[in-house]
């Protein structure tokens, strides 16, 4: 029997079908199918009923935790892990894809909520109470027309159309409705150029404006911690006002290169099928680029000289910081080639080398294909950079949550 039918069934030693329909929006009919078993329930009304229906002592929450948090567009869980390294517990997760989601339960098998598909399809009264929301929101374009003609049409304007049809309109509505204590957003540098300025003007006033947050933004290079310069904007919001800045963030000074997330191929780690092998756990030879695309890729580079654009391959070495991992790297690797030396073609990373890229532990778990595997880190987020922002959020975090606590240390201030 499935969870979401167990749980039915204890609701309905107190609710009638009738009312049970009414509070979780669906039917009479449809109540009767799932609990007899005609029909299997949607994985969503699990959690339905625990948020609606059930005591607090039931949600299944991690144990122990300083502050609880959800993770919306999670990926593969890159800022789960950096929020969890500092005491958060994960109380809610959702994420569409499912190779994504079959790379995120290998990782956090213990998570006792269930993993949500479709955002954009669960009502915001499901998901748990939580201080602070974490989502790497995709960036899709908006479309801006002028107030007076939207009244001129008799279409709703602002944040209720603004924002429609977008990603980012579901993380707005849950922030409205559960108004957890903070959040942090992850985007592309280009957010803040996209459509001349409009998306993020619109970003920053549904967030100040119309749920009252304070927002600070960062554009932050992953170069500070990984091989790799990857350049993301990071916007914080605060519930209440807070004195945190992103100049509190630690950044290392020294720079990491890319011997640091080879394989040494000497021997000296151990050989990970189907990535390396052999005593010497030596690169496999799938990962060398063929003859073919090594030609063509030459020739498209040298094309581009002569014209004069900066488009080519990226060759690198142990010495180098890459270019940017993106989520089109397993057609044909060009942005980051490892060079094994004169007169040989170069190769692609492996999907290890492409964690550790991203700054993921040794011991995560890749359960999926090299293609889905380049497309999940090449679309994932840095984990080490959002780990220092969740360091740095954390004191602020936790004022907000017990405001006790930030009236002593404002007297102490004083």
């Amino acid at each position: 029997m499935s969870e979401a039918r167990k749980l039915l069934c204890e609701v309905r030693r107190r609710y009638t079908q009738e009312q049970l329909a009414q509070l979780l929006n669906t039917t009479a009919r449809n109540i009767r199918r799932w609990e007899v078993g005609e029909t299997d329930p949607p994985p969503y009304l699990a959690d339905a009923i625990r948020q609606r229906l059930l005591p607090l002592t039931n949600l299944g929450e991690p144990e122990d935790c300083d502050f609880r948090f959800i993770d919306l567009f999670a990926g593969i869980g890159g800022i789960r892990m950096a929020f969890e390294a500092h005491g958060g517990g994960c109380v809610f997760t959702s994420e569409w894809n499912p190779y994504a989601q079959k790379t995120y339960l290998a990782n956090f098998p213990e998570s006792a909520h269930t993993l949500e598909g479709d955002i954009t399809k669960v009502d915001e009264r499901d998901i748990p109470d939580h201080d602070v929301l974490l989502a790497g929101f995709p960036c899709q374009p908006f479309s801006i027309a002028g107030v007076s003609k939207k009244n001129a049409l008799g279409r709703a304007h602002g944040f209720a159309d603004e924002t429609q049809g977008t990603l980012f309109f579901d993380v707005a509505r849950i922030i409205a409705a559960k108004r957890p204590a903070a959040f942090l957003l992850e985007n592309v540098k280009n957010l803040v150029s996209h459509d001349k300025g409009n998306t993020f003007r619109v970003i920053k006033k549904v967030l100040e404006e119309e749920l009252g947050y304070h927002i600070t933004c960062q554009v932050v290079d992953g170069a500070h911690f990984v091989p790799q310069h990857r350049e993301r904007i990071l916007i914080a919001g605060f519930r209440e006002k807070t004195d945190f800045s992103f100049g509190d963030l630690v950044l290392p000074e020294h720079r990491p290169t890319m011997k640091e997330i080879l394989h040494p191929q000497d021997g000296s780690e151990r050989p990970e099928a189907h990535y390396t092998g052999g005593p010497k756990a030596k690169v496999d030879e799938r990962y060398t680029l063929t003859p073919k695309l090594w030609t063509y890729l030459q020739a498209y580079a040298a094309k581009h000289r002569a014209a004069g654009n900066g488009f080519g391959f990226g060759l690198v070495g142990p010495d180098s910081v890459a270019r940017t991992l993106s989520a089109r790297y397993y057609k044909d690797g060009s942005e980051i080639l490892v060079s094994q030396g004169p007169r040989k073609r170069p190769r692609r990373l492996t999907p290890r080398e492409c964690a550790r890229l991203m700054g993921f532990p040794d011991d995560y778990v890749i359960p999926v294909s090299d293609t889905q595997a380049y497309k999940q880190f090449g679309n994932s987020v840095v984990m080490p950079v959002m780990r220092e922002v969740a360091r740095a959020m954390k004191p602020r975090i936790m004022e907000l949550i017990d405001p006790e606590l930030a009236k002593q240390k404002s007297l102490l201030v004083a």
